[in-house]
């Protein structure tokens, strides 16, 4: 059997972080056993539905890297063939005119399924009553349009939410009615915030191009996204699409509800961060500084990229920390950095009179930097950290940085000397 998956959104809305998680486990089923990954855009509710919602939907997946298999199909195109469908169970005596309405006959008896995530499902017929397939209007209902759609797209296998459990049993009515085999159904978790209840949009239920725009990269995005709901097995957290795709198995995701952790995004997106070169990180950050105002040349933003890629965890926060060594007006000093000074005054402002007269004429490289302020501790007698730690806030405003000589060598020497001179307190 080739696999034929599809993923399904209604464009009354942004594709959210649900959404995102089930197209691509439909992706990845389908790419790791050689099958077909179908769109199909439900669109058969028109006062919701939007041409916008649409292409952001598109757009999401592309920036996402999933890509579908034969032209999107428009649910709302094949109205006409919902209703030749219907007309033909009417026909057949198996559904019945109700108040304008059609309804399927449900037979008594157990409808059930093996669900490749839960297991054995079951339901009775008797509780799930007859109900409509096409309204007075002629308009289908979900639960119809979908199997008809399905069945006429070869679908083999129905990945989704688990929201959709209690919408199977009449689906399966549907496909008993229209003789059609089963496919295999697989519900996949819901996704939880942090607090154990449904995402918020604060904590992850935002559009998924929100988090384009705060900085975090496609590859991290889908890394984090297999890993809520599946399991590859052991401790793998950091894996590339080929990899992903290898490991992925219907049989690896789990029961429970996934947490949606923006912490661990983040952290994730970071490790990605860090295996970049500047010059691939570069365009996603010019457009940042462009909005910040940051006009450094594009060899000065390279090496500032190189030096704090390592302890960023997105894309706009690399163009702040570039932006605070490039240009002086974007350093303001943090609460930690303030209390560092508070504890010791006196010694942070002969800490920096001391650098500022060793460095005045030395060779501007990173060994050379280090050794001077080496030099100064020595003769001061302090550990180099209380030299280095005071330079570090002039310069950054911040506690945390690349080491101290670098963070010089990338703000170079007239703007660091200039910073660290107005940084002195006054007597």
């Amino acid at each position: 059997m080739t696999v034929r998956v599809r993923f399904a959104p209604s464009p009354t809305g942004y594709l959210h972080v649900g959404g995102a998680r089930t197209a691509l486990f439909n992706w990845l089923y389908a790419r790791k056993s050689g099958g077909t990954f179908l769109l199909r855009i439900e669109d058969t509710d028109k006062a919701r539905s939007t041409d916008e919602h649409t292409q952001v939907i598109l757009d999401g997946l592309k920036w996402l890297g999933l890509d579908w298999d034969e032209q999107p199909t428009f649910q709302g195109a094949r109205i006409t063939r919902h209703q030749e469908v219907a007309d033909k169970l009417l026909k057949e005596g198996k559904a019945y005119t109700d108040e304008g309405t059609i309804r399927l006959s449900v037979p008594p008896g157990e409808i059930a399924w093996d669900d490749a995530v839960h297991g054995r499902i079951s339901f009775q017929g008797e509780d799930i009553k007859d109900f409509v397939i096409l309204r007075a209007d002629r308009s289908p209902l979900y639960n119809f349009a979908v199997v008809v759609d399905d069945i006429d797209m070869k679908i083999t296998h129905v990945i989704r939410g688990d929201d959709h459990i209690s919408n199977t049993p009449k689906q399966i009515a549907a496909y008993r009615a229209l003789g059609a085999p089963l496919p295999v159904f697989g519900h996949v978790p819901m996704i939880h915030g942090m607090d154990g209840k449904k995402l918020s949009k604060r904590e992850g239920a935002a559009a998924v191009g929100d988090y384009q725009e705060r900085g975090i990269l496609p590859e991290a995005m889908r890394n984090f996204l297999a890993l809520l709901g599946w399991s590859p097995g052991g401790d793998r957290e950091i894996m590339n699409m080929e990899e992903l795709r290898s490991l992925f198995s219907l049989e690896g995701i789990l029961k429970k509800p996934a947490v949606f952790d923006m912490t661990k995004l983040e952290w994730m997106n970071g490790q990605y961060l860090s295996a970049k070169a500047a010059d691939e990180i570069y365009p996603l950050v010019q457009p940042h500084l462009a909005k910040l105002g940051v006009n450094g040349n594009k060899d000065a933003v390279l090496k500032a990229i190189a030096a704090v890629k390592a302890r960023s965890r997105t894309t706009l926060d690399v163009a702040r920390q570039v932006a605070v060594r490039l240009d002086a007006k974007f350093v303001t000093r943090d609460e930690k950095a303030a209390k560092e000074i508070a504890k010791d005054p006196a010694g942070y402002r002969a800490a920096l009179e001391a650098s500022i007269a060793a460095l005045q004429s030395v060779e501007w490289t990173p060994q050379a930097l280090e050794q001077a302020l080496r030099g100064v501790a020595e003769q001061r007698g302090v550990a180099a950290g209380k030299i280095f730690q005071p330079i570090r806030i002039a310069l950054t405003g911040g506690t945390v940085s690349e080491p101290v000589n670098e963070l010089l060598d990338v703000v170079g020497k007239d703007a660091a000397l200039k910073r660290l001179a107005s940084a002195v307190p006054s007597a």
